[in-house]
């Protein structure tokens, strides 16, 4: 760690402390009359804001990490309570954003490349041995063994969407040390090698033209679950088309996830175009934010079209109509306005729920406003100043925590890796644009993209 980079290291921590000096004491993750107070307001300028919260959620899959496997938790619970799975499962999706977060790290100073390397090499080194299923790994992995741990009673299988969103984490880690040393060479060699291994076309079962999410060597394709759009999928398809040794069809892109054509939508809501259609698994007309972050923080969606969509009006299309209803705040929320909105997947006030509008539970999310910067920057600006600055107690050491609600005076001190992950990520594509640049790089995703149809005019 050089010098500058060490004093920035010191100053930031030092800021963190201090913000966490002045919090209140907490009551327990399930009490319904947390007090959510507001607090002194602390006077940091928007860059300063912007490291802190890269720092904590970047730590989170760093120090938070499984101590055997060096991938992410599924959750982190400060209360240390655990009550759904053990400590020390581990996610498949969630360990993807967590590969790009580490970089984060690595180009902000926090830790050495050579940090990042060792880190990276035992997480290869653990996927290379845990349970996969035609190539694909489970839902959740036990992390001190590698053994699949079951997502569901039939779902102790592979999950080709959870396998999706590590691969695009490993190809940009491998995309980052390709052309390093001796060392950094054999991790992308060895990265290269899993990637060749996922079976993406056996899992469209016996050559349909759709990719199913599931597959189970005890339960087969009884979870029964073909993915059609639109949802958080897209990254799927794109990785499927480019495969270099198992590659599906354009047909099953155009017929499964774009479902011949029934994918566009002509509607708009709160006055911005859908461009997509939402309804398939839903009534409600806009889905949660995660949608528009998990495929896309390695595929840039930034002059990015198909014969379907403009990429980057759809996705800047949905934060900004999350942002206009809760300012419009139709159900007259507590606390929602231009600086607290976005709703998505997360924990809620009884258990895991989806939030959007159209299914509001009262409930804010902040990784729906904080990973949507590249979308909406000024307002996910506002949504961070507001927390960091006014309301301290929803913020602990990595991070804002998970989900809250001030029309319920509830807030959980509990963290879930697929929503902090995308936080430092999605971040830092806005400020610098370094995962979009090297995911899109890789020379097999954009021939997967040329396969499918894709004009990516941010080629390189």
């Amino acid at each position: 760690m050089n010098l500058i980079y060490q004093n920035k290291f010191f100053v930031l921590t030092a800021m963190i402390l201090s913000l966490f000096s002045c919090k209140n004491d907490k009551k327990s993750a399930d009490s319904s009359d947390v007090a959510l107070t507001e607090n002194v307001k602390v006077e940091w300028s928007e860059e300063e804001l912007l490291d802190s919260i890269q720092f904590q959620t970047f730590n989170y899959f760093w120090e938070g990490a499984e101590p055997n496997s060096g991938l992410a938790r599924e959750r982190l619970h400060m209360d240390d309570v655990y009550p759904t799975s053990p400590k020390n499962t581990v996610t498949t999706g969630g360990s993807g954003f967590g590969l790009m977060a580490i970089l984060v790290g690595v180009e902000r100073g926090w830790i050495s490349r050579e940090e990042a390397l060792k880190r990276y090499t035992r997480i290869v080194d653990f996927l290379e041995k845990a349970d996969r299923f035609h190539g694909a790994w489970s839902h959740w992995i036990d992390g001190e063994t590698g053994k699949v741990y079951p997502f569901g009673k039939k779902d102790n299988g592979g999950d080709l969407v959870e396998t999706a969103f590590l691969v695009q984490g490993l190809l940009t880690v491998a995309e980052y040390f390709k052309n390093g040393n001796e060392q950094e060479r054999q991790l992308a060699s060895k990265i290269n090698q899993l990637w060749q291994e996922v079976e993406w076309d056996w899992y469209t079962k016996n050559g349909e033209d759709v990719l199913y999410w599931h597959w189970s060597p005890e339960y087969g394709w009884e979870m029964d679950f073909p993915v059609g759009g639109y949802n958080e999928c897209l990254i799927m398809y794109v990785l499927a088309a480019a495969s270099p040794t198992h590659s599906i069809s354009k047909e099953v892109y155009e017929k499964g996830w774009a479902r011949n054509g029934e994918i566009v939508s002509d509607e708009s809501y709160y006055d911005e175009d859908l461009v997509l259609d939402y309804y398939q698994h839903s009534d409600a007309k806009i889905g949660p934010l995660f949608w528009a972050h998990y495929s896309y923080l390695g595929l840039n969606p930034k002059g990015l079209s198909d014969q379907y969509a403009d990429y980057w009006e759809l996705t800047q299309n949905h934060a900004k109509i999350h942002y206009k209803y809760a300012i419009d705040n139709p159900k007259k929320i507590k606390g929602y306005g231009d600086s607290l909105w976005g709703l998505t997947s997360s924990y809620s006030l009884k258990g895991y729920a989806g939030h959007r509008p159209g299914l509001d539970l009262g409930v804010v999310s902040p990784t729906a406003a904080l990973s949507s910067f590249p979308y909406t920057p000024k307002e996910s600006m506002k949504m961070l100043a507001n927390i960091y600055k006014n309301h301290d107690s929803l913020i602990g050491k990595y991070g804002p925590y998970d989900a809250f609600s001030f029309e319920h005076n509830w807030y959980t001190p509990r963290y879930l890796a697929i929503d902090q992950g995308p936080i430092p990520v999605m971040i830092e594509n806005y400020r610098t644009g370094m995962f979009w640049d090297l995911f899109m790089k890789n020379k097999d995703v954009q021939n997967g993209l040329d396969k499918l149809g894709f004009i990516h005019k941010n080629k390189k």
